[in-house]
């Protein structure tokens, strides 16, 4: 007797399906199981035997034969167990078959028959709907992120008995449902503000047209200074995220296993701050079967790296890629796949080894040749890639003292929105979303300048030694100020503005 059940696996972030096709002979009892599986899926033979007896249900002792179909792709994980379970159960006549054909079944079994989460159910929940699906059995852990999903059942269940009474009367389980809309309009509750931040106003507001523009943003001054206090709030001024960018954010935190508990939809914007120890494979992404790295994990959110000239220079020039492509390709000779990583890098760093060049309140222990050595661990490729470059002073002791709070950032929030909507009517039909997207070809389409604006700029380049990159990025900076003030034009002082965010690198580097 043969029965056929589907379920799902990932490659990268995309599910595809997995049929387990169970076919039980008489004979000797024996189990085989083929079909590429690793050393978890073939310890699932114990732990479906194990969880089948324990809840009452009678395991055949028959041959039986499951094979994970397609044969040439390596199954990975305990996904499997649930589904082989049902097969096993169905060829024993125990679950009707023809009740299968509808349904993709994905779920760890526990020894008890209990069911545990997976990874990767709001892709697999996409799959099912795409390959016309009605129903999908999940853990009950997982059903609320398959529950986003429009136009698909999805049934979350906590045991093996539960599968099998749905199985023989589909009412004795109702579907689970999530508002998606109400998931959306909610606020995030963000637990920094950038009200807490005194002084810094240059800071704030470069920090401002990043938000507004998507850019990249460098941050230098001496310890203490407020850098990392300026970056872990920048998330509570962009914009809200769309269903778009909510799902794929949502999907890349699924199949690393990184969604928060009781999680449906990721509605806040993340934020990463790896170490600076970091490896290359944990930022870009990897191993045996690639999984998203920290880079990824920030998609349509902020990824912060703090002390950057401590990162590996490997590790950061890596990132040249997927800042400039927002995407991160990792190849391997079984597979080949591709991790979003659309995300605003912003990084910090000390002027120099002790981090007090150019501050009055403290002396520097450094030579010359120790402050060039340290800077230079930072490529110019990868600082042409940051649009933003930006001096954080230490706070004067009346400001540090102060008792005005800053702009909440609500208020700062709200000037971004507007300007974001501005790009987005414009860039569109591109498939963009903000101006730090926009390629050399949609900065001359939509960043035209006058000529008292050109002979300012071209003076600049000659001043600084721009290079074409940096000429772009400063168009683009220039278009996100126009965006912010509800202007249709660059004007001058837009340009100016934009400039003296790409002048510090010649006092730190000697280069534009």
């Amino acid at each position: 007797m043969l029965a056929k059940v589907d379920s799902a696996a990932l490659h990268g972030i995309d599910a595809f399906t997995v049929q387990v096709e169970v076919d039980m002979q008489p004979g000797m009892p024996q189990w085989t199981l083929v079909g590429l599986p690793d050393t978890a899926v073939q310890e699932s033979r114990e732990r479906v035997r194990t969880a089948i007896r324990n809840v009452g249900l009678d395991f055949p002792l028959r041959k039986l034969t499951i094979n994970l179909a397609p044969a040439d792709v390596r199954k990975e994980g305990p996904a499997y167990d649930l589904p082989i379970a049902v097969g096993i159960l169905a060829v024993s006549e125990q679950i009707p078959l023809d009740r299968l054909e509808e349904a993709l079944i994905v779920g760890e079994l526990s020894l008890d028959g209990s069911v545990r989460s997976v990874n990767g159910v709001l892709s697999i929940a996409l799959h099912a709907r795409e390959s016309g699906k009605r129903r999908l059995i999940v853990p009950a852990a997982n059903a609320l992120e398959a529950a986003v999903v429009r136009e698909i059942e999805v049934i979350g269940v906590e045991s093996l008995v539960e599968v099998v009474t749905y199985f023989h009367d589909p009412a004795s389980k109702q579907p689970t449902r999530v508002d998606v809309n109400a998931l959306l309009n909610a606020q995030p509750d963000y637990e920094v503000d950038f009200s807490e931040i005194r002084g810094q106003e240059q800071a704030k507001r470069a920090l401002e047209i990043a938000a507004a523009g998507g850019h990249n943003v460098l941050l230098i001054g001496p310890p203490g200074s407020g850098k990392t206090m300026l970056a872990r709030r920048l998330p509570t001024i962009l914009p809200p995220m769309t269903l778009e960018e909510a799902l794929q954010t949502t999907r890349l935190y699924s199949a690393a296993g990184l969604l928060p508990p009781k999680t449906g939809l990721m509605t806040a914007r993340p934020f990463r701050s790896p170490h600076h120890t970091t490896s290359y494979a944990a930022l870009v992404g990897g191993g045996t079967i690639p999984r998203p790295g920290e880079i990824s994990l920030a998609h349509n959110g902020v990824l912060f790296l703090d002390e950057l000239p401590e990162f590996k220079r490997d590790v950061l020039e890596a990132m040249r890629q997927p800042l400039e492509d927002g995407v991160v390709s990792v190849s391997r000779v079984q597979a080949a796949v591709q991790f979003p990583a659309q995300t605003m890098l912003v990084a910090a760093m000390n002027p120099c080894p002790c981090g007090f060049h150019g501050d009055p309140y403290h002396s520097c222990n450094c030579s010359p040749t120790m402050i060039r050595k340290y800077l230079q661990r930072i490529s110019g490729p990868l600082l042409d890639r940051i649009d933003i470059h930006l001096e954080v002073p230490r706070l004067r002791q009346e400001e540090l003292l102060g008792l005005q709070p800053g702009e909440p950032s609500a208020a700062i929030r709200e000037r971004v929105v507007r300007a974001r909507l501005r790009q987005l009517e414009r860039l569109q039909p591109y498939g963009l979303v903000c101006n730090a997207q926009m390629s050399s070809k949609l900065v001359r389409q939509f960043c035209p300048i006058g000529e008292d604006v050109r002979t300012y700029l071209r003076t600049a380049v000659q001043r600084l030694g721009l290079s074409a990159r940096a000429f772009d990025r400063i168009l683009k900076i220039a278009r996100t100020i126009a965006d912010l003030e509800g202007v249709a034009e660059i004007q001058l002082p837009h340009i100016a503005e934009a400039v003296q965010y790409r002048s510090i690198d010649r006092r730190f580097w000697g280069t534009g």
